[in-house]
């Protein structure tokens, strides 16, 4: 039985989609059966795997709305073990869709579940933002991976964020757990990076990764080239670094925390 894992933060840019497409990828290198599912309406990590979003004719949509099934939604990446459910143009207007329906939280649930026979490990990249689409997410997860960066505004989100996670465990799912923050986009040159980190161990504790994301050209370089690192540049410290998550995730068997 495989983990629905949700990468989100409800602040942009800190590194969410790159977490999943990377961490994902570096996660059927090891030898684990992995799906991405782009639950973002903007597309990145289906474009970041090197999908055209215009000649994507089943996604997320498509199957949340019963037009497709799970087969015709999922399809396989230029990573052996990695396959994706992408996020189609259609999914921009879901959340108007979905707000109507009584079982609108449990859409993304209904479908995703039983896809866990099939992967040891399955992602979604969460907008950047509490809506629909992240709740549908939050709803369907066994647990939550919060990518943060190294910033004080970051940290300062960060309170508010496990407020809503609690949130969701409370009204919507109670096995909900919180499997970890990884510290992303460090630099540690910059003593501002080097404070935050500090803080946020002495709080979470074993809570957040040891393996660290740092500043790399090649990561952010990666997905005009329709690719994850591993496949732009494995010797890139990025690339290194998302293999070294991975495994360190794989290790910890699940556990959840918080």
């Amino acid at each position: 039985m495989g983990l629905i894992i949700s990468v989100t933060n409800q602040k942009g840019g800190v590194g969410k989609t790159t977490t999943a497409v990377n961490l994902s990828a570096s996660v059927a290198v090891v030898e684990k059966k992995c799906l991405l599912v782009d639950c973002d309406p903007q597309g990145n990590a289906t474009t970041g795997l090197g999908m055209d979003r215009s000649s994507l004719k089943a996604g997320l949509y498509e199957l949340t709305l019963g037009s497709a099934s799970e087969d015709e939604a999922i399809r396989l990446t230029a990573v052996p073990g990695l396959s994706l459910i992408g996020a189609s143009g259609d999914l921009i207007g879901a959340e108007v869709e979905i707000v109507s329906r009584e079982d609108r939280e449990f859409l993304f649930r209904k479908k995703l579940l039983p896809l866990k026979d099939r992967f040891d490990y399955i992602f979604l990249d969460c907008p950047p933002s509490l809506g629909f689409l992240t709740l549908n997410a939050l709803t369907a997860s066994d647990a939550v991976l919060v990518p943060l960066q190294c910033e004080y505004y970051a940290l300062e989100g960060l309170t508010h964020l496990l407020k809503t996670l609690r949130a969701v465990k409370k009204g919507l799912n109670p096995s909900l757990g919180f499997a970890g923050i990884v510290l992303t986009m460090h630099d540690s040159r910059n003593n501002l990076s080097v404070q935050v980190e500090e803080e946020v161990r002495k709080h979470f504790k074993e809570a957040v990764f040891k393996t660290i994301i740092p500043r790399n050209v090649r990561l952010s370089e990666a997905p005009s080239h329709g690719k994850p690192a591993l496949l732009y540049d494995i010797r890139s410290t990025g690339a290194q670094s998302y293999l070294a998550l991975a495994r360190e995730l794989i290790s910890r068997g699940g556990k959840k925390y918080v």
